[in-house]
């Protein structure tokens, strides 16, 4: 998914002493029909758990009778995408040749490393989209790799009165063969009404929850739809609990931290201003960085980059201790 902002913003991407809620802000994807997403990551207070640097919670959108989402040809670098969804399908295309639908409950892992392009396109039979799309910033020994593609499937776990599906890394015994290039936890947690829930955790990680739906409270908050709740390194425990009427649903993200300085602008992941302006005059001259992507049939051949800013982008902040 890209970035769509029309003016993006310098973002500080290194450790911070927040320890609470992150709550969303509502952006536009795609053109002046787009659908409305939820954006809890980056933000001034917290920008990365673990190596987790960009979260949108979208839906769920009835899609019928409109242009549901449609993102062109768009570029990245440095990280990882990270495709989940509740409800709906999606095309995935990108110019490592790959060409792949994203469904409910199934992983979609692109890894971009030194430069990709991709498009994401629902499908027609979707009624309802909903989902969330992630990013996961690579460190500086990895962020040059090849292209990459995973696709994964994982087995539901019940727990009394909850469900967990392990998309990445390990929890609690259940584990996801998907290649990381940092300890990463990504997983969804379904919990009836009135269910409990205590996790055993890696206490070198630090976690967040996003509510997708119903009434969660975690790390001792209660959340509402699209809040990020982070809990610090040295817990051993997580413990959630559905204080609502109906199902709750969440999605657990954990990771060591990440103690890399980065600059994020757009839909690039780099280390400096001068990469970072390298990227978009490679990508707006159409560089073999990118590739191609075949097969994509919207209105928009490919996404321009938007403006710099007039300042120099800058990495800033403590890396994390």
């Amino acid at each position: 998914m890209s970035n769509t902002d029309a003016a993006p913003t310098e973002v500080e991407c290194a450790a911070s002493p927040f320890a609470g809620v992150l709550h969303p802000r509502e952006v536009p994807l795609g053109g002046p029909r787009a659908i409305r997403v939820r954006r809890t990551l980056p933000q001034r207070e917290r920008s990365l758990i673990g190596a987790w640097c960009f979260a949108d919670h979208y839906g769920p959108h009835d899609v019928r009778g409109g242009t549901g989402m449609d993102v062109p040809p768009h570029p990245h670098t440095g990280l990882q995408t990270v495709s989940w969804l509740f409800s709906g399908e999606v095309e995935h295309r990108d110019s490592a040749g790959i060409h792949s639908l994203v469904r409910p409950g199934e992983l979609n892992l692109m890894t971009a490393g030194a430069g990709i392009c991709h498009s994401e396109v629902s499908t027609a039979d979707t009624s309802v989209l909903h989902g969330v799309q992630l990013w996961v910033a690579l460190p500086d020994a990895a962020r040059d790799t090849g292209r990459d593609f995973a696709h994964y499937v994982p087995r539901p776990q019940s727990r009394g009165g909850a469900t967990v599906r392990v998309f990445l890394g390990e929890l609690e015994g259940n584990r996801s063969p998907v290649h990381t290039f940092t300890p990463l936890l990504g997983a969804q947690l379904d919990l009836e009404a009135g269910a409990e829930l205590t996790l055993d955790i890696d206490e070198t990680f630090e976690h967040g929850v996003l509510l997708d739906q119903g009434v969660l409270e975690a790390c001792g908050e209660v959340l509402a739809v699209a809040d990020l709740a982070y809990q610090r390194p040295g817990h051993r425990r997580l413990h959630l609990a559905n204080r609502g009427d109906g199902p709750a649903r969440a999605v657990l993200l954990g990771g060591t931290p990440f103690g890399e300085h980065l600059v994020m602008w757009w839909n690039f992941v780099g280390r400096s201003h001068d990469e970072i302006v390298a990227y978009r005059e490679q990508w707006e001259s159409h560089d073999a960085r990118f590739g191609a992507v075949d097969g994509y049939r919207g209105a928009t051949a490919r996404l321009p980059a938007p403006p710099l800013p007039n300042g120099r982008l800058r990495p800033r902040g403590n890396p994390a201790p």
